[in-house]
């Protein structure tokens, strides 16, 4: 295969700005701000976030995942815990989120520890699901291998017949996880790759704001 090049493929960033006046004094009411501005640019998946994990031997994987609550404590997340992402946090329960929004020209990167939610919180997202994904999430086994997709669409029709009324309970392997940030780094786009980035760094106190060149 010849290679692919796309040296040329390029655009400029010129729809805003980021100044330190624009800086909120803790960052999530920043993120909260900017996740609105996403939605309200057209951005159809605002809340999709890359999910960067590694395992014991720092082998890292991503993928993408969605953001469903979050607070000053940390951002959250639900997924089948025997998956890749699942096994590598129980290895090392340390991870790193991206957002990016191409209408706003913006991204934010955060670090920081990860741990499982308490059940509770699992069963209540759980129910709110439609039933169609709850009957999907107890039939997978994430990121395991099978067959063929027939398998896979039967093990959701026993699903349907063992609980026509769509109630199936959710399978306890099914949680919810908090990523609890130490840093933050807003980064907005601006002309001829001058973007404007600033870091909030969490001290063990307060937040600590920092520019840093681009």
């Amino acid at each position: 295969m010849n290679q692919v090049d796309h040296r040329h493929t390029r655009r400029d960033y010129t729809r805003a700005e980021l100044r330190r006046s624009d800086l909120s004094a803790e960052p999530t009411p920043l993120l909260a701000r900017w996740l609105e501005d996403a939605r309200e640019a057209g951005n159809p998946e605002h809340t999709a976030m890359t999910l960067a994990t590694a395992d014991a031997d720092g082998q890292p994987s991503a993928r993408i995942v969605l953001l469903k609550h979050f607070d000053a404590e940390g951002l959250c997340w639900y997924t089948d815990s025997r998956s890749h992402k699942g096994r590598d946090l129980a290895e090392n329960p340390r991870a790193a989120l991206l957002f990016y929004w191409p209408e706003t020209e913006r991204q934010v990167r955060i670090e920081g520890g990860v741990h499982a939610l308490p059940g509770e919180l699992a069963d209540e997202y759980f129910a709110q699901r439609p039933a169609g994904s709850r009957m999907a999430a107890v039939a997978s086994l994430q990121s395991h291998p099978v067959d063929n997709r027939d398998a896979l669409e039967q093990r959701v029709t026993e699903l349907e017949r063992q609980y026509p009324d769509g109630n199936v309970p959710r399978d306890p392997a099914w949680i919810g996880y908090r990523l609890t940030p130490y840093l933050f780094e807003f980064w907005q786009g601006r002309a001829s790759r001058l973007h404007d980035r600033f870091t909030y760094h969490h001290n063990g106190e307060n937040w600590e704001i920092t520019r840093l060149m681009p």
